[in-house]
């Protein structure tokens, strides 16, 4: 009998392999389904993230997987993997017997972040500023009249939002918008620094004269110029660290390190 049903198991229709049916191949009926996960998970981080980098979700907060699976329909499962995401981006930190929570804000992180920020968007300027046609100077300006528009509205978010769309411009009118994704990739926990920043006063008029004088040094063609304001700009972000922690120690964790022009004025002989 053994002789007789191992050709019966062993033979394959020509150019097929074993286990599979011509024009069909076994365990097609799952894709569907991980691909149905995977579009859950990829719509939970993406929810979750948003919320947590405009501090909705404030730092130290629990987030609940039941509570999150049930908002969006779903397993657990899709809610889990979205939060190992999470937390690989520095964004949620996962303590199996107590609960997942929002990350708190790592203050020594943020000098590096802001250095390689910087890096890639005096790069993107300085193209900018040789390379922008003047329809895409207008588009700035305009951009900055939406930004004036948010300002007197009182309107964070809005004005959070066209801020961020200023600087995305500038990488593609420099020609490699690709330098606007890279920095995206490392500035979430800035992002999360700068959204409690906004409400101080004075705040944002003064955010709004930087990114005036950025877009003059490109319109002037002045390439230089223009490098060296947006490096004032982006390097001011850490100048209010210590009160703005001071006035949120919830929301941190860690100390700011000596920045390298601070420690370099401190070292030098008087």
């Amino acid at each position: 009998m053994a002789s007789t049903s191992r050709p019966a198991l062993d033979a394959q229709t020509p150019g097929t392999a074993s286990g599979t049916v011509p024009g069909k191949t076994l365990g097609t009926a799952k894709e569907p389904r991980l691909s149905a996960r995977a579009t859950a998970t990829a719509e939970i981080y993406r929810s979750l993230r948003g919320d947590i980098v405009a501090m909705r979700r404030k730092p130290g907060e629990p987030i609940v997987e039941k509570h999150v699976a049930e908002s969006f329909g779903v397993s657990r499962t899709p809610v889990r993997e979205a939060l190992l995401r999470l937390a690989d981006d520095g964004l949620v930190e996962i303590f199996p017997q107590s609960g997942t929570f929002v990350a708190r804000i790592p203050v020594n992180a943020l000098p590096e972040a802001v250095v390689i920020r910087t890096s890639l968007e005096c790069t993107a300027v300085r193209y900018a500023a040789v390379r922008a046609a003047r329809s895409q100077i207008a588009a700035l300006r305009a951009n900055i009249l939406l930004q004036q528009e948010t300002m007197a509205a009182g309107d964070l978010d809005g004005f959070h939002e066209a801020d961020e769309e200023f600087h995305r411009l500038i990488s593609e009118i420099a020609g490699f918008p690709g330098l606007w994704n890279m920095a995206q990739q490392v500035k979430m926990q800035v992002d999360r620094y700068r959204r409690l920043t906004l409400p101080e006063p004075g705040r944002i008029p003064h955010v709004l004269a930087e990114h005036g004088g950025i877009v003059d040094a490109i319109a002037a063609r002045d390439p230089a110029e223009a490098e060296r304001l947006m490096t004032i700009h982006l390097g001011a972000l850490l100048e209010s660290v210590p009160n703005t922690q001071g006035a949120n120690p919830f929301f941190f964790s860690g100390v700011q390190p000596d920045s390298p022009s601070k420690t370099k004025k401190e070292s030098t002989p008087s």
